[in-house]
This record gives structure tokens, C-alpha cells and sequence, in this order.
């Protein structure tokens, strides 16, 4: 690991190689905060990707990535004469002074559900904070998180389950009311209540501590991952996948499934 000295000096010298790819690359000289959009985006899903798989040099690499963003948008802002990297280091440090007065003020958090109504309590307070309790949840937020993140945010002034297993009444709800309208044959109310019932199954995800996106996501990853095992299966008996049958489709399932539980 680095020193103090070390790590300043790591950061030190990425700025001036930020510095000087502004100068004198062709590429990096045409970009914009606009631009540059786009791949910021790409790197925080690959960042998450790397972080899903555990691998440290992986993670390494895609946090190096997003950092080279924050430098780049930083510089662009110096350029415009707007903010600079010195700037954006100094803000995020007295907000976190400011938002864990455990730490550096006197009062007391008992627990991380504590740090958290405080966390969200200060950010009413401040001058250019949050106007309402939902209004910094970001607009283009994919909706998954976003969903979560809302019951996260609501949760913190009150609005929640008194005990999390009553969740489960409004889960069964949400699904009775999913078949009426499969019943009724209304396209834009089946919609609705299929939101309705998604929303209820991340709440009760997060009362009980389950991340939904990242658990959505290992699900993700294991039916690829099976039905993979299913194609190379099937291809090694001569056999397209479309032309399997339901009986031959579940064997093949069934065996991907024994071969994960084999591995662990």
C-alpha cells in the first residue's frame, strides 16, 4: 500500500498528464462535458460489472477509468474558468465534514440507520440542498435503483413498514391486482399494476436487506450462465435448441443446475 505522500503524488502527477492531453491530443482537446457523457455512463456500469465479480485488479482498473472522468470534467471546467479539481476536493470534503457531525461535531449515531436519518436531515438543512425529500433522486436514475433508492429516502423521515414482514400483505396485493387486470384485458392498467407490484417486491428486497439490483443481476449472470450450459449440451447431441421439447428443455435445465450446486 501507499503512503499519504505517495497517493498525493500519484494524484498529482495524473493532473498533470490531464493537463497536458488537453494540450497537445487532438481527441482530448474536442471533448465536452457533453461528450464525454455518454462513456461516463458506460464506465459506471463496468465499474459495477467488475465490483459483481470480486476480481481487485478489475475493479482497480474500471476505478481508475472513472476517476480519468472526474479529472477530465474538472479540467474542462478550469478551462471555462468555472471550477477546477481543487474545487470539487474542497466542496466534497466539507460536505462530508458537515454530514457526519459523529465524527467531527458532538453529536451521536447509534448505528448506520442513524448516520443515514442524519445524513438526510442535513441535506434539507443546507443552502443549495434537496427542496423536497425525493427531488435529489437523479431523473435518468435506471428505475430498479431508483426504486430503491426512493424507499431508501422516504424511509429516513418515517414513511415505511412499522415491521417489515407486513410488506408481504402488499406484495400478495399488488399480484392479486395484476391478475384482475390480466382478466380485464387493459393493456395501459396491467402496466400499472405490474409497476405497482415490481415496486412492492424491491420494497420488501430492502426491508430485508437484500440489494434488488445486485440480486437481480447474479440471477442474470446465473441463467446465462445455465442456459449457456443448456446450448453446449444440446449442441453436442446434434440437437438445435428450438427443436428441443418441454421435457428435454427441463433435463437440460435441471443438469445446469446440479452442475452450479457441484461447483459451490
Amino acid at each position: 500500500m501507499h503512503t499519504q505522500e505517495e497517493k498525493l503524488n500519484a494524484l498529482g502527477r495524473l493532473l498533470e498528464i490531464m493537463d497536458e492531453l488537453r494540450e497537445k491530443c487532438p481527441w482530448d482537446r474536442e471533448q465536452t462535458m457533453l461528450s464525454l457523457r455518454n462513456a461516463t455512463i458506460e464506465e459506471c456500469f463496468e465499474l459495477m460489472d467488475a465490483i459483481v465479480a470480486g476480481d481487485p485488479l478489475y475493479i482497480k482498473k474500471e476505478l481508475g477509468d472513472l476517476l480519468l472522468h472526474v479529472v477530465f470534467y474538472a479540467r474542462i471546467a478550469q478551462e471555462e474558468g468555472t471550477f477546477d479539481i481543487g474545487d470539487v476536493a474542497t466542496a466534497l470534503s466539507e460536505k462530508l465534514i458537515y454530514r457526519h457531525p459523529h465524527v467531527y461535531g458532538e453529536s451521536a449515531a447509534a448505528d448506520a440507520g442513524a448516520v443515514v436519518q442524519n445524513w438526510e436531515a442535513l441535506k434539507q438543512r443546507e443552502k443549495d440542498g434537496n427542496r423536497t425529500i425525493l427531488s435529489g433522486v437523479p431523473r435518468g436514475m435506471p428505475a430498479l435503483p431508483k426504486a430503491c433508492r426512493i424507499q431508501q429516502k422516504v424511509s429516513t423521515v418515517g414513511f415505511d413498514w412499522p415491521e417489515r414482514s407486513a410488506v408481504w400483505e402488499k406484495v400478495a396485493e399488488e399480484m392479486a391486482e395484476v391478475q384482475a387486470e390480466i382478466d380485464r384485458k387493459d393493456s395501459d392498467r396491467l402496466e400499472a399494476e405490474f409497476g405497482d407490484l415490481l415496486f412492492s417486491v424491491v420494497n420488501a428486497a430492502r426491508l430485508y436487506g437484500v440489494n434488488p439490483d445486485l440480486a437481480l443481476e447474479k440471477t442474470n449472470r446465473r441463467f446465462i450462465s445455465r442456459f449457456g450450459h443448456m446450448e453446449q449440451r444440446a449442441a453436442e447431441q446434434g440437437v438445435a435448441m428450438q427443436d428441443l421439447t418441454p421435457a428435454q428443455f427441463d433435463t437440460l435445465w435441471q443438469e445446469a443446475k446440479r452442475r452450479e450446486d457441484d461447483k459451490e
